[in-house]
C-alpha cells in the first residue's frame, strides 16, 4: 500500500525493491508541517497463501423451511467445518481487511457463519428432503452449500476448497411435532399388525377411555357398554380370521390377544375367557 492505494500485490517468495518518493528538502519541511509525521506512508501486509483446514462453522439462528413431505414448519440448526485460501489478495484487502493491522482466521469464521444461513435455507426448500432424511443425505446438501456459497466468498477475495455439514439439530417445536409423528406411526404399525385399521383404533381408545371413567352406575353401565363393545370388536375380527383358516390360526389368535391385553385395550378377566374359548377349539 503506498499513499492509500494497492501498489502491487506480490504472490512469490523472495526479495522485492520497493519505489517510494523520496525528495530530502520537501521531505523535511512537510515533515515539519504534519509534526514529524510522515506523508509518504508504505504499508506492507503480509498473507499466508496456504489453505485453512478443518475450520468449524455453524448456524447463528435455525434455519426454517416447510418439510415437504409431512407439512409442518421446521426450524434446523446445523454445524460442520470448512476448508478455505485466500484466492484473491487485492480484493481480500479492499473488501474485507481495509486498514486493519492483522485480520484473524476468527474473523474469517464469522464472515462465513453471517453469509452461509441464506444459502442453507434455500438448499432444504428445494431439496425435498423430510426432517428424517436430512442426515442420510448430509454429503449431497454439503456439495450443494459448497456449490452456493462458493460465489458468495469469492466476491469477499476467499476461495471456498472444502466445507461439510457433520452433525444436525432441531428446535424444541420441531421435536415436539416430530415426536407425535413417530408416536402416531409406530401406534398405526402396531395395529396395523393386529388387523385393526385406524376407525377400529380410534374406536379402542374411546372405549377404554370410557371405561376407565368409574363414577356409581353410570361407571358401572359405562363399563359393561364399553367391555360388550370391546368384545364384539374382537369377536369380529376372530371371526373374519375364522372364515379365512391357516395352519396355525390359532397361534396368530393367541398373539393378537396377547398383544391387546399388554397394550390395556382388554383386562385380565376378557383376556382370560377369550384364551379359554381359543384353545377350547384345538
Amino acid at each position: 500500500m503506498y499513499q492509500g492505494k494497492v501498489e502491487a500485490v506480490i504472490k512469490e517468495e523472495g526479495l522485492t525493491t520497493l519505489a517510494t518518493d523520496n525528495i530530502p528538502f520537501w521531505t523535511t519541511v512537510k515533515k515539519v508541517m504534519q509534526y514529524f509525521e510522515s506523508e509518504h506512508k508504505v504499508g506492507i501486509y503480509f498473507f499466508r497463501q496456504t489453505q485453512f483446514l478443518n475450520l468449524l462453522w455453524g448456524t447463528t439462528s435455525p434455519v426454517k423451511y416447510d418439510d415437504p413431505k409431512y407439512k409442518f414448519p421446521v426450524a434446523l440448526g446445523a454445524h460442520g467445518n470448512f476448508s478455505l485460501q485466500i484466492g484473491d489478495p487485492e480484493r481480500f484487502f479492499k473488501e474485507v481487511v481495509g486498514v486493519g493491522s492483522e485480520y484473524k482466521i476468527q474473523q474469517i469464521q464469522s464472515v462465513l457463519r453471517g453469509r452461509i444461513t441464506q444459502p442453507l435455507t434455500d438448499i432444504l426448500a428445494t431439496a425435498g428432503h423430510s426432517f428424517a432424511e436430512i442426515d442420510k443425505f448430509r454429503e449431497e446438501l454439503s456439495d450443494a452449500l459448497k456449490e452456493k456459497s462458493s460465489p458468495i466468498l469469492s466476491e469477499l477475495g476467499l476461495e471456498l476448497t472444502d466445507i461439510r455439514i457433520e452433525g444436525t439439530n432441531f428446535d424444541d417445536n420441531t421435536l415436539q411435532r416430530i415426536n407425535k409423528i413417530a408416536d402416531a406411526m409406530a401406534d398405526s404399525q402396531a395395529f396395523q399388525n393386529l388387523g385393526i385399521n385406524y376407525t377400529q383404533k380410534e374406536q379402542l381408545e374411546a372405549l377404554k377411555l370410557a371405561a376407565a371413567n368409574e363414577g356409581g352406575m353410570a361407571g358401572m353401565s359405562a363399563n359393561f357398554m364399553a367391555g360388550a363393545q370391546m368384545g364384539s370388536m374382537m369377536g369380529n375380527q376372530i371371526n373374519q380370521q375364522v372364515n379365512q383358516p391357516k395352519p396355525d390360526d390359532s397361534v396368530v389368535k393367541l398373539q393378537k390377544l396377547k398383544t391387546l391385553f399388554e397394550q390395556g385395550l382388554i383386562d385380565e378377566a376378557e383376556f382370560k375367557a377369550k384364551k379359554a374359548e381359543i384353545l377350547n377349539t384345538l
